[in-house]
């Protein structure tokens, strides 16, 4: 007996073999895509969107490029996914991630083609992560009591970040600049109270780090340009109803005097709001929208710095760090939260005037100004350091530090090996397959450095087998090198966080045996 199909007419599906082979593709084209990114050596990619002014951006970051990809592969999809939530969580790690997970549905792809089942996999790689993820527990470095010590782990941390992006020419210096931005944080992640602002012009050696808070704008006409001790209001409110609006009003009047009257009384009512603004006892306002003349004009003569249309990004990160809250009704100013801080004043920064707030509530604000050729290096910069902010802020909760430069990948897949030898059955499969996945990390760096891989990780192994060894890839000169000696460290979180997502990621797209593709919803004619 024929089964009917259950499903409409343009809805498809691919069942058992078909359907892990399309997962397998899509998972692995990912990260092959990603693959040349990878280290210090790593390539950038150009994204072009199709959209009005064809914009640009060139990057190598994992998350960056996976985010702009319009993909219809499902089990792309899930690589995606877990490259932008390690991008979330730790910051930095988002291609090796995506590779990691490459690689073992690579190795996995060749275990279903010898008859394993998918689940004995699963539970092989369950059991290569707890061991990998062990092997990193006994190896790592916590010098959380030596203040000193732990200064120059995040120092080593920032620039092993930095080495891989735009800033690896100027990495001790940019990597100073990051670890006294997260230091003035004592210990919290919110990385809110660092503001980036981008100015081109200049070189990236120009970029500088200053305490306090600086807004994108320039002080009005006749307004102090300098105050101290001053007490901020910040607003979202309108200040531009001196005038009739035009569109949409229609106002029937005897004579141009009675036209005359109304826009007095509008005018008496904008004065009686500025009037209850200035009585808040306020010397400097800054509101959401645009101020019109008028207003501005009282509030020059009452001696109240007022600046307009701060962006929203702006005056929310300005209410944070003065400590005040955002106000649009001005009729009970003791309920009112004022910010404060000691010194605003206009400073230069290049061509472009700007204001700049120091001694802020929030102790720890700080502002990076970076400086750079075109627009296109200040966002490549800007997504080089957020990385390495990310990894240092989650470094300084969590104190656990590693060698980097393929070391813990080596590490990981020596013990999973092990592992792999006493297991018995078709598990030990999977598991040696997972240390195979492992090795792939290092053999790509130096891949991608256009060294032998061959080579360099049959001597890594080598000297891995020696008792507390600090071997890895040292790409710049092209060998085997002591990462404890050139300085090359790692968060623990961000490989523990690499390793889980990765074999998380896998195990899920293993275990499909059927991919469903809906019937796209037709328009109906309401004719």
């Amino acid at each position: 007996m024929a089964v009917e199909r259950i499903f409409k007419d343009e809805a498809s599906e691919e069942k058992g073999e078909r359907a892990r082979m399309a997962s397998f593709v899509g998972a692995m084209a990912i990260a092959d895509l990603v693959k040349t990114t990878l280290g210090p050596k790593g390539m950038d990619k150009i994204l072009q969107s199709t959209g009005r002014g064809r914009q640009v951006n060139v990057t190598n970051d994992g998350a960056t490029i996976l985010k702009s990809l319009h993909i219809d592969n499902p089990a792309a999809k899930v690589l995606i996914d877990i490259s932008k939530v390690q991008d979330d969580e730790v910051g930095d790690g988002t291609t090796s991630v995506v590779v990691l997970a490459g690689e073992l549905l690579r190795e996995a792809e060749r275990l279903v083609a010898a008859k394993i089942h998918p689940m004995t996999i699963i539970a092989g790689f369950r059991m290569a992560a707890e061991c990998a993820r062990n092997a990193l527990l006994k190896r790592v470095v916590d010098n959380k009591e030596n203040e000193e010590k732990f200064q120059s782990d995040l120092m080593k941390i920032a620039m092993t970040t930095l080495s891989s992006k735009i800033l690896s020419q100027d990495k001790e210096y940019f990597g100073k600049l990051a670890v006294d931005a997260v230091m003035r944080l004592k210990g919290s992640t919110n990385l809110e109270a660092i503001q980036i602002i981008k100015k081109p012009g200049g070189s990236l050696k120009d970029s500088f780090l200053d305490e306090g808070f600086i807004l994108d704008k320039k002080i009005g006409i006749g307004q102090p340009k300098r105050i101290e001790n001053a007490k901020i209001l910040v607003a979202n409110t309108a200040m531009d109803t001196d005038k009739v609006k035009i569109y949409g009003a229609r106002v029937r009047v005897e004579s141009m005097s009675r036209v005359a009257d109304i826009e007095a009384a509008e005018k008496q009512k904008m004065r009686e709001k500025v009037d209850k603004i200035i009585a808040h006892g306020i010397n400097c306002f800054v509101n959401r929208q645009l101020i019109y003349n008028f207003p501005e004009e009282l509030f020059a003569n009452a001696g109240v710095l007022a600046i307009e249309h701060a962006d929203f990004d702006g005056i929310e990160r300005l209410a944070l760090v003065t400590g005040g809250e955002i106000a649009s009704t001005f009729d009970n100013p003791e309920s009112v939260k004022l910010g404060h801080c000691k010194l605003i004043e206009e400073i230069m920064i290049g061509e472009d005037k700007l204001i700049h707030f120091s001694g802020v509530e929030m102790g720890q604000a700080c502002t990076i100004v970076l400086r750079g050729a075109s627009h296109h290096v200040l966002d490549e910069a800007e997504r080089s350091l957020h990385d390495a902010l990310c990894v240092l802020s989650q470094t300084v909760n969590d104190s656990r530090v590693l060698l980097g430069g393929g070391w813990p990948e080596m590490v990981m897949a020596k013990e999973v090996d092990e592992l792999a030898r006493v297991t018995p059955g078709k598990k030990s499969h999977a598991i040696e397959a997972f240390s195979k996945a492992l090795v792939a990390i290092p053999t790509i760096i130096s891949d991608n450095a256009g060294l032998d891989s061959a080579e360099l990780i049959a001597q890594l192994r080598a000297e891995h087998n020696k008792e507390g060894c600090n071997a890895g890839i040292d790409v710049i000169s092209g060998s085997v090198g002591d990462m404890a000696e050139l300085g090359i460290s790692e968060s623990f979180k961000v490989k523990q966080a690499v390793l889980l997502s990765a074999t998380e990621a896998a195990e899920m797209i293993l275990r499909v045996d059927e991919i469903i593709t809906c019937a796209p919803r037709k328009r109906e004619d309401r004719m």
